[in-house]
């Protein structure tokens, strides 16, 4: 519903536009990192804190670093959307590649 709001207070149309899936394979920076952050969780993993900072201490040799930070804090799930709501939702597909990506277009006034 936030964006729907954002939407209808800017008279602007809000796209969201995901990766495709699989899109981390091709991303040659990414796949120079995995495999570095691969040879850095050799130790044993014992809490969310180390296997942060062994991420967030993993370097290339060509120095390019990775910044890590654990997100502590607990998301709902399972959290359930009145029918209602969804049709107060001017929402359709993206212009590009649709079936992952949407927009959210302001109500008519």
């Amino acid at each position: 519903m936030a964006l729907q709001k954002l939407a209808g207070e800017t008279g602007m149309v809000v796209s969201v536009c995901q990766f495709p899936p699989g899109t981390s394979k091709w991303n040659k920076i990414e796949h120079r990192v995995f495999c570095r952050i691969t040879e850095s969780w050799r130790a044993p993993r014992v809490s969310h804190e180390v296997i942060s900072n062994l991420i967030g201490n993993t370097t290339t040799a060509k120095g390019l670093k990775i910044q890590a930070e654990l997100d502590g804090q607990t998301y709902p799930t399972d959290i359930q959307v009145a029918d209602e709501d969804l049709e107060k939702l001017r929402i359709g597909k993206g212009d590009c590649h649709g079936e992952w990506n949407y927009q959210i277009s302001p109500h008519p006034k």
